[in-house]
């Protein structure tokens, strides 16, 4: 019950947010919704005078559809042929008195019956908003679909009968489609209706953004409440429901997190005679920790493949993002900062730095009103109906952010895939995105459900401070070590993702190792200082691989005897180079020098042999504009 619990807290901390339309990167809007609402895809915008008079409809546009609406338990639930309508917009089948009359079916009783009724209590109870009772006079005339038709929103037949879907034959009546057409799925009678009402003297907010509609609501449903019971999430005696909302990733999700209606067989496996003895939850706590979780997922969680990840604050909402790479935590600071001293110490420094502003974000006040504590849920649903809680973690928010501190400083490779705002590729320090790190172990043309999958296995390893499971390291390793199956730049990405996953287990240094003589590394070095060899003697114009990239996959499983074809393979370019390629040559001779001598043999390489071929290739790359001379004589200087 803790993520219910701090999901409410969450609620209450942002009471002032509550109906306040906040927008996505892409325009669409979304909110923090009031208690007792839920949001819909709209089709078809009515509005109705003060008097309760038509005025004028229209079709909504795709990108404006998400309505905010009054909802109640059953209509929040409702599903097949059970009647629930909603308080106040609703389907057209429900709205409309004269659906019958232009061919609408019903199986039964009239949905429209009931939901009239519902209204007229609403409009006449002492509550009831000016806004309602307009529009409880319009619809009680049943006369919705003929103003409608009349007005070329809907379409009908020569049989006044609505037209279930476009036809050519239709295009005597309606010579241009449509448009209720091209916003709808299925039939006519499916669209959804929202209201708003207008007056020629004043400028009224529209019907679903006004926060005197929704408190109106609210406040005619609450005497509509159940009996009251034990509350498992705050321990008191509230009026309680055994429904709960659905539509926690997008307005047509279906998927519930809380759900008990099997009410036959195995009734709740046969431990509880009813579903609230295995676990009572108040209304009012249901709904706020709800519309908390959709309020949350819309403005910061990540979804792959209908998977959420979602992290927040009790106190502080933004914070750092654990699937992430360190260049989202300071795009600015971090990469300039390490490039004079690309040390672990020095890379350790700054990402406490980029922490830093979240910490102090932090205030006395806040500390007294709510636990300084982060939250990191992972969703998922298996069936249509039915969505778990994959992974959930309630901690302190100086040790999470000291967890994230620590993945940033000790899973860290130098990367140059990343893009700043101008579009220009940068170079950074630290550790890569779990997404990146599923695309590294699988391909760049992994599924989404592959990809979702190793994030979620990632999260526990940022947040807990596990090891980094062996499989994806070493699905990334032989990934690393075959350069010809991707194009060169995934190639390059995978390489420095490897070597990050590989020098999380290892923990180097970040800067080449001058005097680390494992046999893997040194192996390492060897293939590096081939491939830069040859490059240089190739030229800018040969845009081929070199023979120690070719090579590379061989030698990671038959280190000794490839290199002997590499070795061999470089005498016409150490020719061609002459004396500006003779330091090269001495790297390798000193390199090799380095080796027992039952070390060099065909055993597999391990992942240290990235470690050694990308810091030794970046080494040599970081000295091509010095003098030939300078360049030797530095490197004598290390020796």
């Amino acid at each position: 019950m803790s993520w219910l619990l701090n999901l409410y807290e969450t609620y209450e901390s942002n009471l002032d947010l509550v109906g306040v339309i906040e927008k996505k990167n892409n325009d669409r809007e979304y909110t923090l919704l009031p208690v007792s609402h839920t949001t819909q895809n709209a089709h078809i915008e009515v509005e109705i005078t003060e008097d309760g008079e038509f005025h004028s409809a229209e079709v909504i546009d795709k990108c404006d559809a998400s309505t905010l609406i009054p909802s109640t338990e059953k209509s929040a639930s409702r599903a097949g042929a059970v009647i629930a309508p909603y308080p106040l917009h609703d389907k057209l089948s429900y709205v409309a008195g004269d659906f019958r009359a232009y061919g609408g079916k019903v199986k039964e009783d009239e949905p429209f019956a009931t939901y009239i009724q519902e209204l007229q209590n609403w409009a006449e109870s002492p509550h009831a908003h000016p806004k309602v009772k307009s529009i409880y006079n319009y619809l009680s005339k049943k006369q919705l679909i003929q103003d409608l038709a009349a007005h070329n929103i809907l379409c009908v037949d020569e049989d006044n009968r609505l037209i279930a879907k476009w036809d050519k034959k239709y295009e005597l009546l309606y010579p241009e489609r449509p448009g209720i057409f091209s916003v709808l799925v299925g039939e006519q009678d499916s669209a959804f209706i929202r209201f708003n009402v207008y007056s020629p003297r004043r400028i009224l907010t529209k019907v679903w953004k006004d926060a005197e509609m929704y408190d109106s609501f609210i406040r005619y449903y609450r005497e509509h409440l159940g009996g009251e019971d034990l509350c498992y999430v705050t321990g008191k005696m509230l009026p309680s429901t055994d429904k709960h909302a659905n539509k926690i990733r997008n307005a047509a999700d279906k998927a519930k997190l809380i759900s008990a209606n099997d009410t036959s067989g195995f009734t709740f496996r046969g431990r509880f005679k009813e579903s609230r003895d295995a676990a009572s939850i108040s209304y009012d706590v249901s709904q706020k920790a709800h519309n908390a979780l959709k309020w949350l997922v819309n403005r910061q969680g990540k979804i792959i493949d209908q998977r959420v990840f979602l992290v927040w604050g009790n106190d502080a909402l933004d914070l750092p993002d654990p699937t992430e790479d360190t260049f989202s935590l300071d795009p600015e600071a971090i990469p300039v900062a390490i490039m004079k001293s690309n040390t672990n110490q020095a890379l350790a420094t700054e990402v406490a730095k980029a922490l830093d502003g979240y910490k102090n974000k932090l205030g006395p006040k806040s500390e007294q009103l709510f636990r300084s504590e982060v939250n990191i849920i992972v969703l998922d649903s298996a069936t249509t109906g039915r969505m778990a809680v994959l992974y959930y973690r309630n901690m302190n928010k100086e040790l999470y952010l000291d967890r994230l501190a620590k993945w940033h400083s000790s899973c860290v490779w130098l990367h140059r895939y990343r893009k700043n705002e101008q579009g220009e590729f940068v170079q950074f320090y630290g550790a890569p995105s779990t997404k990146d790190i599923a695309f590294a172990a699988y391909g760049p043309r992994a599924s989404d459900k592959i990809v979702k999958g190793i994030m979620e296995r990632m999260v526990p390893c940022i947040i807990d401070d596990i090891r980094i499971p062996q499989d994806i390291v070493n699905s990334a390793f032989h990934h690393a070590s075959s350069p010809l199956s991707v194009e060169k730049w995934e190639w390059e990405k995978t390489l420095s993702i490897a070597c990050a996953l590989i020098n999380r287990q290892e923990g180097f240094q970040l800067a080449l190792d001058m005097k680390n003589n494992d046999r893997d590394y040194l192996f390492g070095r060897l293939l590096a200082v081939a491939d830069v060899l040859e490059r240089r003697a190739l030229g800018s114009e040969e845009t081929r691989s070199s023979n120690a990239i070719r090579y590379m996959n061989s030698f990671s499983k038959h280190p000794a005897r490839t290199w002997k074809t590499i070795q061999e393979s470089l005498q016409p370019y150490q020719a061609r180079l002459g004396m500006k390629g003779s330091y090269l040559s001495k790297i390798i001779d000193e390199v090799a020098s380095r080796f027992e001598i039952e070390d060099f043999n065909n055993k597999p390489l391990s992942g240290k042999y990235l470690l050694g071929f990308y810091s030794q290739r970046h080494e040599l790359y970081q000295k091509k504009d010095k003098t030939e001379d300078a360049v030797e004589a530095s490197y004598e200087e290390e020796r």
